[in-house]
Protein backbone atom coordinates (compact mmCIF):
# COMPACT_ATOMS: atom_id res chain seq x y z
CA UNK A 1 0.00 0.00 0.00
CA UNK A 2 1.82 3.53 -0.79
CA UNK A 3 2.12 6.33 1.22
CA UNK A 4 1.14 9.69 -0.09
CA UNK A 5 3.58 12.52 1.45
CA UNK A 6 1.74 16.01 2.14
CA UNK A 7 2.93 19.22 0.44
CA UNK A 8 4.19 21.33 3.31
CA UNK A 9 3.35 24.57 0.93
CA UNK A 10 -0.27 23.11 0.99
CA UNK A 11 -2.72 23.51 4.29
CA UNK A 12 -3.28 20.34 5.98
CA UNK A 13 -7.21 19.73 5.93
CA UNK A 14 -8.46 18.88 9.55
CA UNK A 15 -8.75 15.18 10.03
CA UNK A 16 -11.59 13.55 9.35
CA UNK A 17 -14.10 12.43 12.15
CA UNK A 18 -13.03 9.77 14.01
CA UNK A 19 -16.42 7.74 13.54
CA UNK A 20 -15.69 7.58 9.66
CA UNK A 21 -12.18 6.60 9.81
CA UNK A 22 -13.34 3.69 11.70
CA UNK A 23 -15.72 3.10 8.80
CA UNK A 24 -13.15 3.19 6.44
CA UNK A 25 -11.12 1.06 8.35
CA UNK A 26 -13.89 -1.96 9.10
CA UNK A 27 -15.05 -2.18 5.65
CA UNK A 28 -11.49 -0.89 3.92
CA UNK A 29 -13.44 1.07 1.51
CA UNK A 30 -10.39 3.18 0.53
CA UNK A 31 -8.29 0.25 -0.01
CA UNK A 32 -10.57 -1.26 -1.69
CA UNK A 33 -10.62 1.75 -4.31
CA UNK A 34 -14.27 2.67 -3.66
CA UNK A 35 -15.84 5.42 -1.75
CA UNK A 36 -18.84 5.92 1.36
CA UNK A 37 -20.85 7.52 -1.83
CA UNK A 38 -20.01 5.08 -4.24
CA UNK A 39 -20.74 2.24 -1.65
CA UNK A 40 -24.00 3.83 -0.97
CA UNK A 41 -25.31 4.44 -4.76
CA UNK A 42 -24.41 0.46 -5.08
CA UNK A 43 -26.40 -0.54 -2.76
CA UNK A 44 -29.55 1.15 -4.17
CA UNK A 45 -28.58 0.03 -6.94
CA UNK A 46 -28.55 -3.83 -6.00
CA UNK A 47 -31.60 -3.24 -4.17
CA UNK A 48 -33.47 -1.62 -7.14
CA UNK A 49 -32.62 -4.93 -9.27
CA UNK A 50 -33.78 -7.44 -6.61
CA UNK A 51 -36.79 -5.47 -4.59
CA UNK A 52 -39.07 -7.61 -6.83
CA UNK A 53 -38.43 -10.72 -4.80
CA UNK A 54 -40.38 -9.30 -2.36
CA UNK A 55 -43.02 -9.71 -5.04
CA UNK A 56 -42.61 -12.49 -6.62
CA UNK A 57 -42.00 -14.70 -4.05
CA UNK A 58 -45.05 -14.04 -2.27
CA UNK A 59 -46.64 -15.43 -5.93
CA UNK A 60 -44.80 -18.71 -5.76
CA UNK A 61 -45.24 -19.64 -2.08
CA UNK A 62 -47.85 -18.06 -0.78
CA UNK A 63 -50.10 -18.90 -3.65
CA UNK A 64 -49.14 -22.73 -3.63
CA UNK A 65 -51.52 -25.42 -1.16
CA UNK A 66 -49.56 -27.74 1.03
CA UNK A 67 -50.82 -31.78 0.95
CA UNK A 68 -53.10 -30.38 3.28
CA UNK A 69 -54.39 -27.49 0.98
CA UNK A 70 -53.23 -24.80 3.42
CA UNK A 71 -51.67 -21.79 1.64
CA UNK A 72 -48.70 -19.69 3.20
CA UNK A 73 -50.94 -16.00 2.00
CA UNK A 74 -49.17 -13.59 -0.01
CA UNK A 75 -49.07 -10.45 2.84
CA UNK A 76 -46.89 -12.65 5.39
CA UNK A 77 -44.82 -13.89 3.07
CA UNK A 78 -44.11 -10.25 1.72
CA UNK A 79 -42.91 -9.40 5.23
CA UNK A 80 -41.12 -12.37 5.94
CA UNK A 81 -39.06 -12.23 3.13
CA UNK A 82 -38.43 -8.66 3.57
CA UNK A 83 -37.18 -9.62 6.75
CA UNK A 84 -34.76 -12.27 6.19
CA UNK A 85 -33.36 -10.48 3.00
CA UNK A 86 -32.34 -7.06 5.30
CA UNK A 87 -31.27 -9.60 8.33
CA UNK A 88 -28.91 -11.54 6.10
CA UNK A 89 -27.94 -9.21 3.83
CA UNK A 90 -26.56 -6.83 6.54
CA UNK A 91 -25.43 -9.91 8.50
CA UNK A 92 -23.18 -10.36 5.16
CA UNK A 93 -21.81 -7.10 4.93
CA UNK A 94 -21.21 -6.53 8.54
CA UNK A 95 -19.28 -10.31 8.81
CA UNK A 96 -18.60 -11.22 5.29
CA UNK A 97 -17.51 -7.54 4.05
CA UNK A 98 -18.41 -8.17 0.62
CA UNK A 99 -21.11 -6.38 -1.78
CA UNK A 100 -23.10 -9.95 -2.05
CA UNK A 101 -27.01 -9.30 -0.90
CA UNK A 102 -29.00 -11.78 0.28
CA UNK A 103 -32.59 -13.32 -0.15
CA UNK A 104 -34.76 -15.98 -0.86
CA UNK A 105 -33.35 -18.32 -3.67
CA UNK A 106 -35.62 -18.14 -7.34
CA UNK A 107 -35.90 -21.93 -8.16
CA UNK A 108 -35.47 -23.12 -4.77
CA UNK A 109 -38.85 -21.65 -3.80
CA UNK A 110 -40.49 -23.04 -6.51
CA UNK A 111 -38.48 -26.77 -5.85
CA UNK A 112 -40.00 -26.10 -1.90
CA UNK A 113 -43.64 -25.04 -3.02
CA UNK A 114 -44.08 -27.67 -6.02
CA UNK A 115 -41.67 -30.33 -4.99
CA UNK A 116 -42.04 -30.61 -1.08
CA UNK A 117 -44.54 -28.88 0.57
CA UNK A 118 -46.84 -30.60 -1.84
CA UNK A 119 -46.32 -34.03 0.25
CA UNK A 120 -46.05 -32.49 3.54
CA UNK A 121 -47.49 -29.34 5.67
CA UNK A 122 -46.01 -25.81 4.90
CA UNK A 123 -43.92 -26.33 8.32
CA UNK A 124 -42.51 -29.61 7.43
CA UNK A 125 -41.52 -28.47 4.09
CA UNK A 126 -39.73 -25.25 6.33
CA UNK A 127 -38.63 -27.56 8.57
CA UNK A 128 -36.44 -29.62 5.93
CA UNK A 129 -35.33 -26.01 4.50
CA UNK A 130 -33.91 -25.25 8.15
CA UNK A 131 -31.89 -28.72 8.12
CA UNK A 132 -30.76 -28.26 4.41
CA UNK A 133 -29.30 -24.72 5.77
CA UNK A 134 -27.69 -26.64 8.98
CA UNK A 135 -25.75 -29.25 6.96
CA UNK A 136 -24.44 -26.13 4.79
CA UNK A 137 -23.34 -24.90 7.16
CA UNK A 138 -21.82 -27.72 9.14
CA UNK A 139 -19.76 -28.07 5.74
CA UNK A 140 -18.65 -24.87 5.82
CA UNK A 141 -17.53 -25.32 9.60
CA UNK A 142 -15.65 -28.57 8.68
CA UNK A 143 -14.12 -26.33 5.59
CA UNK A 144 -15.20 -28.67 2.89
CA UNK A 145 -17.24 -25.83 1.27
CA UNK A 146 -14.41 -24.19 1.30
CA UNK A 147 -11.82 -26.23 0.06
CA UNK A 148 -14.35 -27.10 -2.85
CA UNK A 149 -14.13 -23.53 -4.15
CA UNK A 150 -10.49 -23.86 -4.24
CA UNK A 151 -10.43 -27.24 -6.05
CA UNK A 152 -12.33 -25.87 -8.43
CA UNK A 153 -10.24 -25.45 -11.97
CA UNK A 154 -9.35 -21.25 -13.09
CA UNK A 155 -11.15 -22.10 -16.10
CA UNK A 156 -14.06 -23.57 -15.04
CA UNK A 157 -14.24 -20.76 -12.46
CA UNK A 158 -14.09 -17.67 -15.21
CA UNK A 159 -16.67 -20.25 -17.28
CA UNK A 160 -18.84 -20.14 -14.28
CA UNK A 161 -18.47 -16.50 -14.27
CA UNK A 162 -19.16 -15.84 -17.74
CA UNK A 163 -22.21 -18.41 -17.64
CA UNK A 164 -23.90 -16.39 -14.68
CA UNK A 165 -23.23 -12.92 -16.86
CA UNK A 166 -25.48 -14.99 -19.86
CA UNK A 167 -28.17 -16.57 -17.15
CA UNK A 168 -28.59 -13.22 -15.64
CA UNK A 169 -28.87 -11.14 -19.46
CA UNK A 170 -31.79 -14.31 -19.89
CA UNK A 171 -33.45 -13.19 -17.08
CA UNK A 172 -33.60 -9.91 -17.46
CA UNK A 173 -34.56 -10.23 -21.49
CA UNK A 174 -37.62 -12.57 -20.03
CA UNK A 175 -38.53 -10.33 -17.31
CA UNK A 176 -38.86 -7.65 -19.59
CA UNK A 177 -40.93 -9.67 -22.30
CA UNK A 178 -37.98 -9.60 -25.07
CA UNK A 179 -37.77 -12.89 -24.73
CA UNK A 180 -40.98 -15.63 -24.00
CA UNK A 181 -41.93 -18.70 -24.17
CA UNK A 182 -44.31 -20.15 -27.39
CA UNK A 183 -47.53 -20.90 -26.41
CA UNK A 184 -47.68 -23.86 -28.59
CA UNK A 185 -43.68 -24.27 -27.70
CA UNK A 186 -44.51 -28.38 -27.45
CA UNK A 187 -45.37 -28.70 -30.96
CA UNK A 188 -42.38 -27.05 -32.58
CA UNK A 189 -38.36 -27.33 -32.08
CA UNK A 190 -38.09 -23.42 -30.85
CA UNK A 191 -38.97 -23.61 -27.26
CA UNK A 192 -38.59 -19.34 -27.06
CA UNK A 193 -39.20 -16.24 -29.50
CA UNK A 194 -39.38 -12.61 -29.60
CA UNK A 195 -41.66 -10.84 -28.09
CA UNK A 196 -45.06 -12.58 -27.48
CA UNK A 197 -46.17 -13.06 -31.42
CA UNK A 198 -42.55 -13.29 -32.92
CA UNK A 199 -42.84 -9.42 -33.14
CA UNK A 200 -41.79 -6.56 -31.06
CA UNK A 201 -45.01 -4.55 -29.87
CA UNK A 202 -46.48 -3.03 -27.15
CA UNK A 203 -45.68 0.15 -25.19
CA UNK A 204 -44.20 -1.99 -22.00
CA UNK A 205 -41.19 -3.50 -24.66
CA UNK A 206 -40.45 -0.28 -25.81
CA UNK A 207 -40.29 0.64 -21.98
CA UNK A 208 -37.36 -2.49 -21.98
CA UNK A 209 -35.41 -1.20 -24.87
CA UNK A 210 -35.32 2.35 -24.28
CA UNK A 211 -34.33 1.49 -20.72
CA UNK A 212 -31.32 -0.85 -22.04
CA UNK A 213 -30.59 1.84 -24.32
CA UNK A 214 -30.20 4.61 -21.38
CA UNK A 215 -28.47 2.02 -19.28
CA UNK A 216 -25.58 0.74 -21.92
CA UNK A 217 -24.97 4.15 -22.64
CA UNK A 218 -24.83 5.48 -19.28
CA UNK A 219 -22.42 2.50 -18.23
CA UNK A 220 -20.37 2.65 -21.50
CA UNK A 221 -19.69 6.07 -20.76
CA UNK A 222 -18.45 5.15 -17.43
CA UNK A 223 -21.05 7.53 -15.39
CA UNK A 224 -20.85 7.18 -11.84
CA UNK A 225 -24.24 4.71 -10.54
CA UNK A 226 -25.01 4.39 -14.33
CA UNK A 227 -27.35 1.14 -13.69
CA UNK A 228 -29.03 2.91 -10.89
CA UNK A 229 -29.68 5.87 -12.68
CA UNK A 230 -31.20 3.84 -15.64
CA UNK A 231 -33.37 1.59 -13.25
CA UNK A 232 -35.06 4.79 -12.30
CA UNK A 233 -34.98 7.31 -15.40
CA UNK A 234 -37.25 3.56 -16.75
CA UNK A 235 -38.95 3.53 -13.93
CA UNK A 236 -40.05 6.89 -14.35
CA UNK A 237 -40.70 6.69 -18.40
CA UNK A 238 -42.57 3.43 -17.08
CA UNK A 239 -45.15 5.06 -14.73
CA UNK A 240 -45.46 7.99 -17.16
CA UNK A 241 -46.49 5.16 -20.10
CA UNK A 242 -48.62 3.00 -17.53
CA UNK A 243 -50.70 6.46 -16.97
CA UNK A 244 -50.93 7.16 -20.76
CA UNK A 245 -51.04 4.07 -22.32
CA UNK A 246 -52.67 1.90 -19.96
CA UNK A 247 -50.98 -1.92 -20.97
CA UNK A 248 -52.46 -3.42 -18.04
CA UNK A 249 -50.91 -6.44 -16.44
CA UNK A 250 -49.57 -9.38 -18.42
CA UNK A 251 -52.82 -11.57 -17.02
CA UNK A 252 -56.14 -10.47 -16.87
CA UNK A 253 -58.93 -12.22 -15.61
CA UNK A 254 -56.23 -15.31 -16.16
CA UNK A 255 -56.56 -14.52 -19.68
CA UNK A 256 -52.52 -13.64 -21.47
CA UNK A 257 -52.24 -10.42 -22.40
CA UNK A 258 -49.13 -9.91 -24.21
CA UNK A 259 -48.50 -6.17 -24.52
CA UNK A 260 -48.97 -6.04 -20.81
CA UNK A 261 -46.41 -5.70 -17.52
CA UNK A 262 -44.73 -8.56 -16.68
CA UNK A 263 -44.72 -8.87 -13.71
CA UNK A 264 -45.24 -5.39 -11.76
CA UNK A 265 -48.17 -2.52 -12.76
CA UNK A 266 -45.84 0.83 -12.34
CA UNK A 267 -48.76 2.85 -10.45
CA UNK A 268 -48.69 4.47 -7.07
CA UNK A 269 -49.89 1.64 -4.43
CA UNK A 270 -52.93 2.86 -1.51
CA UNK A 271 -51.53 2.76 0.91
CA UNK A 272 -47.84 3.33 0.29
CA UNK A 273 -46.89 2.92 4.10
CA UNK A 274 -48.52 -0.80 5.67
CA UNK A 275 -47.87 -2.45 8.49
CA UNK A 276 -46.09 -6.05 7.75
CA UNK A 277 -47.64 -9.42 8.53
CA UNK A 278 -45.15 -11.56 10.47
CA UNK A 279 -46.85 -14.14 11.99
CA UNK A 280 -45.20 -16.90 9.73
CA UNK A 281 -42.02 -16.21 11.95
CA UNK A 282 -41.04 -19.72 13.58
CA UNK A 283 -43.62 -21.96 11.86
CA UNK A 284 -41.39 -25.15 11.26
CA UNK A 285 -41.71 -28.58 11.86
CA UNK A 286 -39.58 -31.74 11.91
CA UNK A 287 -42.35 -34.02 11.93
CA UNK A 288 -41.88 -34.39 7.83
CA UNK A 289 -39.41 -37.89 8.20
CA UNK A 290 -42.41 -39.58 10.28
CA UNK A 291 -45.03 -38.17 7.70
CA UNK A 292 -43.21 -38.93 4.15
CA UNK A 293 -41.03 -41.20 4.85
CA UNK A 294 -37.45 -41.43 6.02
CA UNK A 295 -36.02 -42.15 2.71
CA UNK A 296 -38.44 -39.59 0.51
CA UNK A 297 -37.08 -37.29 3.30
CA UNK A 298 -33.29 -37.53 2.68
CA UNK A 299 -33.40 -37.52 -0.94
CA UNK A 300 -35.53 -33.91 -0.52
CA UNK A 301 -33.00 -32.28 1.60
CA UNK A 302 -30.15 -33.93 -0.60
CA UNK A 303 -31.41 -32.20 -3.87
CA UNK A 304 -31.60 -28.97 -1.48
CA UNK A 305 -28.15 -29.12 -0.20
CA UNK A 306 -26.70 -29.63 -3.53
CA UNK A 307 -28.86 -27.37 -5.64
CA UNK A 308 -28.25 -24.48 -2.66
CA UNK A 309 -24.45 -25.72 -2.39
CA UNK A 310 -23.55 -25.23 -6.22
CA UNK A 311 -25.61 -22.56 -6.97
CA UNK A 312 -24.23 -20.34 -4.31
CA UNK A 313 -20.35 -21.53 -5.13
CA UNK A 314 -20.78 -20.52 -8.85
CA UNK A 315 -22.49 -17.09 -7.73
CA UNK A 316 -19.85 -16.42 -5.40
CA UNK A 317 -16.78 -16.86 -7.66
CA UNK A 318 -18.88 -14.94 -10.67
CA UNK A 319 -19.08 -11.49 -7.73
CA UNK A 320 -16.20 -11.79 -6.47
CA UNK A 321 -14.31 -12.24 -9.96
CA UNK A 322 -16.85 -9.74 -11.53
CA UNK A 323 -15.67 -6.75 -7.51
CA UNK A 324 -11.59 -7.85 -8.28
CA UNK A 325 -11.77 -9.67 -4.56
CA UNK A 326 -11.02 -12.99 -5.81
CA UNK A 327 -6.76 -13.80 -5.86
CA UNK A 328 -4.99 -13.65 -9.22
CA UNK A 329 -5.50 -17.18 -9.60
CA UNK A 330 -8.99 -17.24 -8.93
CA UNK A 331 -9.01 -20.05 -5.76
CA UNK A 332 -9.16 -17.58 -3.35
CA UNK A 333 -11.14 -14.39 -1.76
CA UNK A 334 -10.66 -12.53 1.50
CA UNK A 335 -13.18 -13.61 4.52
CA UNK A 336 -14.41 -16.66 2.17
CA UNK A 337 -15.12 -18.78 5.11
CA UNK A 338 -17.05 -16.21 6.59
CA UNK A 339 -18.91 -15.31 3.36
CA UNK A 340 -20.21 -19.04 2.79
CA UNK A 341 -20.84 -19.35 6.66
CA UNK A 342 -23.26 -15.95 6.53
CA UNK A 343 -24.92 -18.15 2.96
CA UNK A 344 -25.33 -21.07 5.05
CA UNK A 345 -27.14 -19.64 8.25
CA UNK A 346 -29.33 -17.50 5.66
CA UNK A 347 -30.81 -20.87 4.45
CA UNK A 348 -31.26 -21.95 8.11
CA UNK A 349 -33.15 -18.37 8.62
CA UNK A 350 -34.88 -18.57 5.09
CA UNK A 351 -36.59 -21.87 6.56
CA UNK A 352 -37.48 -20.66 10.25
CA UNK A 353 -38.89 -17.70 8.60
CA UNK A 354 -41.35 -19.35 6.09
CA UNK A 355 -39.76 -17.13 3.13
CA UNK A 356 -37.82 -20.42 1.90
CA UNK A 357 -33.85 -20.85 1.33
CA UNK A 358 -32.01 -17.91 1.12
CA UNK A 359 -28.91 -17.12 -0.87
CA UNK A 360 -26.50 -14.96 -2.25
CA UNK A 361 -27.94 -12.76 -4.92
CA UNK A 362 -26.99 -13.07 -8.47
CA UNK A 363 -28.02 -9.56 -8.97
CA UNK A 364 -25.76 -8.24 -6.43
CA UNK A 365 -23.59 -7.98 -10.12
CA UNK A 366 -25.65 -4.38 -10.62
CA UNK A 367 -24.53 -3.29 -7.42
CA UNK A 368 -21.17 -4.23 -7.88
CA UNK A 369 -21.28 -2.62 -11.88
CA UNK A 370 -22.04 0.63 -10.39
CA UNK A 371 -18.55 0.09 -7.93
CA UNK A 372 -19.34 -1.57 -5.11
CA UNK A 373 -16.32 -3.30 -3.64
CA UNK A 374 -16.99 -3.48 0.76
CA UNK A 375 -19.52 -4.52 2.74
CA UNK A 376 -21.11 -1.38 3.25
CA UNK A 377 -22.90 -1.80 -0.16
CA UNK A 378 -24.83 -5.04 1.43
CA UNK A 379 -25.50 -2.82 4.62
CA UNK A 380 -27.06 -0.12 2.60
CA UNK A 381 -28.84 -3.03 0.59
CA UNK A 382 -30.45 -4.83 3.70
CA UNK A 383 -31.54 -1.30 5.26
CA UNK A 384 -33.75 -0.41 2.40
CA UNK A 385 -35.08 -4.32 2.69
CA UNK A 386 -36.00 -2.99 6.28
CA UNK A 387 -37.43 0.06 5.04
CA UNK A 388 -39.33 -2.40 2.40
CA UNK A 389 -40.89 -3.94 5.50
CA UNK A 390 -43.27 -0.97 5.78
CA UNK A 391 -43.12 0.36 2.57
CA UNK A 392 -43.78 -3.17 0.61
CA UNK A 393 -46.68 -1.97 -1.68
CA UNK A 394 -44.13 1.04 -2.75
CA UNK A 395 -41.42 -1.65 -3.71
CA UNK A 396 -44.14 -3.06 -6.77
CA UNK A 397 -43.74 0.51 -8.15
CA UNK A 398 -40.63 -0.61 -10.01
CA UNK A 399 -41.10 -3.05 -13.47
CA UNK A 400 -39.37 -5.59 -14.35
CA UNK A 401 -38.87 -3.81 -17.57
CA UNK A 402 -36.99 -1.24 -15.46
CA UNK A 403 -34.86 -3.93 -13.63
CA UNK A 404 -34.30 -6.30 -17.12
CA UNK A 405 -32.05 -3.92 -18.85
CA UNK A 406 -29.62 -3.09 -15.79
CA UNK A 407 -29.33 -7.10 -15.62
CA UNK A 408 -28.88 -7.20 -19.56
CA UNK A 409 -26.13 -4.90 -19.61
CA UNK A 410 -24.83 -6.31 -16.02
CA UNK A 411 -24.46 -9.68 -17.90
CA UNK A 412 -22.40 -8.25 -20.93
CA UNK A 413 -20.09 -6.80 -18.58
CA UNK A 414 -19.71 -10.78 -16.81
CA UNK A 415 -19.17 -12.34 -19.89
CA UNK A 416 -15.81 -11.02 -20.28
CA UNK A 417 -14.36 -13.45 -18.30
CA UNK A 418 -14.01 -15.82 -21.08
CA UNK A 419 -10.83 -14.20 -21.85
CA UNK A 420 -9.14 -16.27 -19.21
CA UNK A 421 -10.37 -19.64 -21.08
CA UNK A 422 -8.09 -21.33 -22.94
CA UNK A 423 -10.68 -22.48 -25.65
CA UNK A 424 -7.51 -24.12 -28.01
CA UNK A 425 -7.65 -27.18 -24.73
CA UNK A 426 -10.63 -28.88 -25.67
CA UNK A 427 -10.72 -30.40 -22.23
CA UNK A 428 -10.89 -26.98 -21.16
CA UNK A 429 -13.32 -25.90 -23.98
CA UNK A 430 -16.08 -28.65 -24.00
CA UNK A 431 -16.10 -28.39 -19.89
CA UNK A 432 -16.42 -24.67 -20.23
CA UNK A 433 -19.14 -24.52 -22.79
CA UNK A 434 -21.32 -27.09 -21.40
CA UNK A 435 -20.90 -24.70 -17.94
CA UNK A 436 -21.80 -21.00 -19.46
CA UNK A 437 -24.75 -22.63 -21.75
CA UNK A 438 -26.70 -24.94 -19.94
CA UNK A 439 -27.06 -22.29 -17.19
CA UNK A 440 -29.28 -20.37 -19.22
CA UNK A 441 -30.83 -22.72 -21.44
CA UNK A 442 -31.88 -24.65 -18.08
CA UNK A 443 -32.27 -21.88 -16.29
CA UNK A 444 -29.67 -23.24 -13.39
CA UNK A 445 -26.62 -22.50 -12.02
CA UNK A 446 -26.44 -25.76 -10.59
CA UNK A 447 -26.84 -27.65 -13.90
CA UNK A 448 -24.20 -25.87 -15.49
CA UNK A 449 -21.53 -26.40 -12.93
CA UNK A 450 -22.75 -30.12 -12.76
CA UNK A 451 -22.07 -30.38 -16.41
CA UNK A 452 -18.70 -28.92 -16.16
CA UNK A 453 -17.75 -31.27 -13.16
CA UNK A 454 -18.88 -33.94 -14.55
CA UNK A 455 -17.54 -33.41 -18.22
CA UNK A 456 -13.82 -31.81 -16.61
CA UNK A 457 -13.17 -34.83 -14.83
CA UNK A 458 -14.68 -37.38 -17.65
CA UNK A 459 -12.45 -35.75 -20.56
CA UNK A 460 -9.76 -35.17 -18.35
CA UNK A 461 -9.62 -38.90 -17.50
CA UNK A 462 -9.59 -39.93 -21.37
CA UNK A 463 -6.56 -37.76 -22.32
CA UNK A 464 -4.83 -39.71 -19.69
CA UNK A 465 -4.31 -36.30 -17.33
CA UNK A 466 -6.57 -38.08 -14.19
CA UNK A 467 -3.24 -37.27 -11.91
CA UNK A 468 -4.49 -33.98 -12.51
CA UNK A 469 -7.95 -33.61 -11.48
CA UNK A 470 -8.06 -32.58 -7.45
CA UNK A 471 -9.75 -35.37 -5.50
CA UNK A 472 -12.79 -32.95 -3.97
CA UNK A 473 -13.51 -32.60 -8.07
CA UNK A 474 -13.82 -36.66 -8.14
CA UNK A 475 -16.14 -36.71 -4.90
CA UNK A 476 -18.33 -33.62 -6.56
CA UNK A 477 -18.64 -35.00 -9.86
CA UNK A 478 -19.70 -38.22 -8.21
CA UNK A 479 -22.34 -36.02 -6.70
CA UNK A 480 -23.39 -34.42 -9.57
CA UNK A 481 -23.56 -37.70 -11.94
CA UNK A 482 -25.79 -38.67 -8.43
CA UNK A 483 -28.25 -35.49 -8.76
CA UNK A 484 -28.74 -35.69 -12.70
CA UNK A 485 -29.83 -39.22 -12.39
CA UNK A 486 -32.00 -38.72 -9.24
CA UNK A 487 -34.97 -39.58 -11.60
CA UNK A 488 -32.93 -43.10 -11.94
CA UNK A 489 -32.64 -43.24 -8.03
CA UNK A 490 -36.19 -42.90 -7.38
CA UNK A 491 -37.29 -45.89 -9.50
CA UNK A 492 -34.77 -48.31 -8.30
CA UNK A 493 -35.70 -47.22 -4.94
CA UNK A 494 -39.53 -47.13 -5.33
CA UNK A 495 -39.46 -43.73 -3.49
CA UNK A 496 -42.30 -40.71 -4.95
Amino acid sequence: MSVTTQDPAVPVEPTEPAERGRLDRFFEITRRGSTVKREVLAGLTTFATMAYIVVLNPLIIGTAPDADGNLLGIAPVAGVTALVAAVMTILMGIVGRVPFAVATGLGLNAFVAYAVASQMTWAEAMGLVVIEGLIITVLVLTGFRKAVFRAIPGELKAAIAAGIGLFIALIGFVDGGLVRRMPDAAGTTVPVQLGGDGTLRGWTTVVFLVGLLVTGILVARKVKAGVLIGIVATTVVAVIVDALAKPGPAFVDGKPNPTGWQLNVPTLPDPLIKAPDLHLLGNVSFTAFAHVGVMTAVLLVFTLVLADFFDVMGTTVGLAKQAGLATADGTDMPRLGKVLFVDGVAAVAGGAGSASSATTYVESSSGIADGGRTGLTSVVTGLLFLGALLLTPLVSLVPSEAAGPALVVVGALMIRQVKDIDFSDVGVAVPAFLTMTLMPFTYSITNGIGAGFVSWVAIRVAQGKARQIHPLMWAVAVAFVFYFGINLVKAVTGVS
